[in-house]
């Protein structure tokens, strides 16, 4: 088992500019945020907003980790039980700032895209502990080495401990053999609506080994 707490670096409220720059370079060729953000203004910072939002809200209710001081990639995951982001929570969190510098229209349109997606995670893990991977990505420059691979292990390290399944979404097929690897299966694949892109629901049991 992987020593979570001697293996990464835990991310700390100073890191998270830095986190998010990490996010928003890996996801920046990813077709799910080229659709979304398809015609905005000022589409690179609104870009680091919305990947500023899940580790501000996971340094509050969950985890976030990276694999050093430096930052190559960054992992962010909470409790089931935490991972709907009521108004409250993310005021709380202090991410609401950073979805107000998405605006209203990015807003209500991340709201109808994944509005089915939140319906499906409810469904697929109702009344089983697990944890919620929420984001998990690796600066471009360093892919290719294995790094997303040990945030990974050390998050079924968690999971393995705590006996809770894990949960994510992910939008590439090339993603779901990477994570088919480390035991999740497909719970569902689903067409996004309006940008109709596919998606996939997976999910690992805590004893999948």
């Amino acid at each position: 088992m992987i020593d979570l707490a001697r293996a990464l670096y835990a991310l700390q409220k100073k890191d998270v500019a830095k986190a998010g720059s990490v996010l928003k370079d890996a996801f920046r060729r990813d077709p799910l945020w080229q659709s979304i953000l398809a015609g905005e203004p000022d589409c690179q910072r609104k870009l680091q907003a919305f990947f500023e939002v899940p580790v501000l809200y996971c340094l509050r209710y969950g985890q976030v980790y990276a694999l050093s001081p430096a930052i190559e990639g960054v992992a962010a995951w909470m409790p089931g039980e935490l991972a709907d982001m009521g108004l409250w929570r993310l005021i709380r969190s202090g991410a609401i700032r950073q979805g107000w510098r998405l605006g209203l229209r990015v807003g209500r349109k991340l709201d109808r895209i994944f509005a089915g997606t939140v319906r499906d995670r409810r469904e697929h893990m109702k009344g089983r502990p697990y944890l919620y991977l929420l984001v998990l990505g690796v600066a471009t420059e360093q892919q290719g080495r294995g790094l997303g691979g040990l945030l990974l292990r050390s998050l079924i390290s968690l999971s393995e401990r705590s006996r809770r399944a894990l949960y994510l979404e992910t939008e590439t097929e090339q993603n779901v053999r990477l994570y088919e690897k480390f035991g999740f299966r497909t719970l569902k694949e689903v067409r996004l609506p309006d940008i109709e892109l596919p998606f996939w629901e997976m999910a690992r049991s805590s004893g999948s080994g």
